[in-house]
């Protein structure tokens, strides 16, 4: 029997830029929390995105990636379906992680089965709201210093002392059509710059900030420090 749906906004299947590893992502539709600063305001109504069973994106998942990141949205206003994929994740022995702007001990004492279940199948989670005037510069995949990570599982319990070590990513993909989709953290300073380029030489390679690799014509991949700008995690378009 097919599960409960969950509402999507955007899935990628393989990302280097949404936490440890290559992973797949997935931003659920739907956020009561709002927060001020928030760079995905599109994605807090509760109209729009695809409703799609837990089986169905487990089986767009690879078998070869590390794991699964959540990100909204809200994956908590979405517990029930979200804990029912992660527990398929699981079973395959990948990984989950799961962004929240909920705190923990707020999410613990909600007495929500679906929320305990989330958790009981989350192996990283990262909690807290976005604070705008608090920009997080040394730690990746977060956006303000107040976001606490939080090892659920053994599977993550060393990353959790060596995050100043890791790089933010910041992934730029142009399919043939002309579409440009972003993922991953940048401050606004090095996106100006990147969409500026795109703007003005459209079938060109266009100027870079220090830290871009260019992989592939489809695929652009910024690896540094966000600086003290204002880092935003994207969701784009």
């Amino acid at each position: 029997m097919t599960s409960r749906p969950t509402r999507v906004a955007r899935f990628i299947d393989r990302t280097e830029a949404e936490g440890p590893g290559t992973r797949s992502a997935l931003w659920v539709q739907g956020c009561t929390i709002r927060c001020p600063g928030c760079f995905n305001p599109h994605l807090w109504g509760t109209r729009g995105g695809r409703m799609v069973a837990p089986e169905r994106i487990a089986a767009d998942i690879p078998l070869d990636v590390e794991g699964l990141t959540l990100l909204g949205g809200e994956p908590f206003e979405q517990a029930e379906p979200l804990a029912e994929l992660a527990r398929l994740v699981q079973g395959r022995r990948q990984t989950v992680m799961t962004f929240t702007g909920y705190e923990l001990d707020e999410l613990r004492s909600a007495a929500s089965p679906a929320v305990i279940g989330l958790l009981n199948h989350t192996d990283l989670l990262v909690d807290g709201r976005f604070e705008v005037d608090r920009p997080d510069t040394t730690r990746p995949w977060v956006g303000s210093t107040n976001q606490r990570f939080h090892a659920l599982t053994a599977r993550y319990a060393d990353l959790v002392d060596r995050l100043t070590s890791l790089p933010d990513r910041l992934e730029i993909r142009i399919a043939p059509d002309g579409r440009v989709d972003v993922n991953g953290w940048a401050d606004t300073a090095s996106l100006e710059i990147l969409f500026d380029g795109l703007r003005r030489r459209p079938r060109a390679a266009p100027p870079s900030p220090a830290g871009i690799i260019v992989d592939r014509p489809e695929r652009r991949l910024l690896t540094r420090r966000p600086q003290p700008h204002d880092p935003r995690r994207l969701a784009a378009p």
